[in-house]
């Protein structure tokens, strides 16, 4: 019975996070203060560009998804510099131009959810949270071509400044670099 019980717990524990690395307390601290201090920079800057500019969008709502690949995950290809800037900035992009072709966002959202992706893997810039700022452009009724260079690709790009610094000064190599 404790045998079958163990082979159970071992072939099902895959659905319920066993298959999650096991990672230390202090890189789980330094990855949760790096998300806390890059996501406070970027906040703050963004907030400041847009009063300098009149802009009230000055936040992209997937930068915490953003966040964690670049601050828990900084060695992951989804992680680098080129694909968080480059995904989120033609998901957003993209998601403007569907919603402009199609209104109606349930026919919206999954085109532009599926077209951001193959303009991602055309790039070479796959960015899992990407795929989310197609479905929030639609969702706020984006129709202006502006809110992909700003908030969404001056966002990102302050996130990975902010993540090159921080983890390099943590002993965390970001970006990649190529071997």
């Amino acid at each position: 019975m404790k045998r079958t019980i163990e082979s159970w717990f071992k072939r099902y524990s895959f659905y319920f996070g066993g298959d999650q690395p096991l990672v230390t307390w202090s890189e789980r601290l330094r990855s949760c203060a790096g998300a806390l201090v890059g996501l406070m920079v970027v906040f703050i800057i963004a907030k400041l560009l847009g009063e300098l500019t009149g802009i009230d969008e000055w936040l992209m709502a997937s930068l915490g998804a953003s966040a964690l690949l670049v601050f828990a995950l900084p060695g992951s290809p989804m992680a680098q510099p080129w694909a968080v800037i480059a995904g989120n900035t033609v998901s957003a992009l993209v998601g403007i131009s569907i919603f402009l072709l199609i209104p109606e966002p349930l026919l919206a959202m999954p085109i532009a959810a599926s077209l951001s992706i193959l303009g991602m893997f055309i790039l070479r810039c796959l960015h899992p949270p990407a795929a989310a700022v197609a479905l929030i452009v639609i969702l706020g009724h984006v129709t202006h071509y502006r809110y992909a260079f700003f908030p969404v690709m001056i966002d990102s790009i302050l996130l990975v400044i902010v993540g090159v610094i921080y983890s390099n000064l943590t002993g965390k190599p970001y970006p990649n670099r190529p071997r």
